[in-house]
């Protein structure tokens, strides 16, 4: 797998130096570039795409939200500040992370090593729109599963469940994504949090589906018309 590719941007040179630091350290990561001014960091990523974008909240100018808002492009994002009210927005923006200065070196793999499982796993969910199947690390395992074989999907906020007749797998990916990547292929969202394959399912009522396999997933009442629609009944 290709190094992760990186850049830094803190208007504190000290905090800049401490990241490339940090990065030094963890193999597979290669900090590119790092920006005092917030202005040049987006001129650079006009023309440049990246990985990862570790960003400081507070600088003059541009703040990192305004920041990660005019990119041209989404890279992953993790905020590392000593702000802590802007957390929920962060993670409405769907950023990796949210650490708040001072940042040990410990805390920082485990982030940096959380954004290398996202850009994995996004990368072979796009390589499986032709092969059909999705590669994933579950609890430090590559794992190899065919999208005919997940009976439903659960989401735990920043995790989703894999479910299929052998096993669970648990997978640090949201819902949406999930949804927006394999909806193709017949997968259909019939609760909050809950996704199921429409090839699975056997009948449904007003507050629960029936899987072909005799489990029973509830069923959002929100989504029933759009299951209704899905299955043309």
């Amino acid at each position: 797998m290709a190094n992760l590719s990186v850049i830094n941007v803190d208007d504190e040179y000290p905090a800049l130096q401490l990241v490339r630091q940090y990065c030094d350290q963890i193999e597979g990561v290669d900090l590119q570039s790092s920006f005092q001014e917030p202005e040049k960091a987006l001129e650079y990523l006009k023309e440049n795409v990246v990985d990862l974008v570790i960003f400081d909240i507070n600088m003059p100018g541009i703040n990192g939200v305004e920041l990660l808002q005019q990119l041209p492009y989404k890279p992953l994002c993790i905020f590392m500040t000593l702000e802590t009210q802007h957390a929920v927005k962060a993670f409405e923006l769907d950023v990796v992370h949210y650490l708040v200065k001072p940042v040990d070196f410990e805390t920082f793999r485990k982030a940096i090593n959380k954004a290398k499982d996202f850009l994995q796993f996004k990368n072979s969910a796009e390589h499986s729109e032709k092969e059909d199947f999705i590669m994933f690390k579950s609890n430090y395992i590559m794992n190899k599963v065919f999208l005919k074989d997940i009976l439903w999907v659960q989401g735990f906020g920043e995790y989703i469940i894999l479910v299929t007749s052998l096993k669970k797998y648990m997978i640090l990916d949201r819902m949406s994504n999930f949804e927006e990547k394999f909806q193709a292929f017949g997968f259909i969202r019939v609760h909050k949090s809950y996704i199921i394959l429409a090839s699975h399912i056997e009948s449904y009522d007003v507050k629960s589906v029936y899987l072909k396999s005799g489990d029973k997933i509830p069923l959002g009442r929100t989504y029933k018309k759009i299951l209704k629609e899905h299955l043309g009944k």
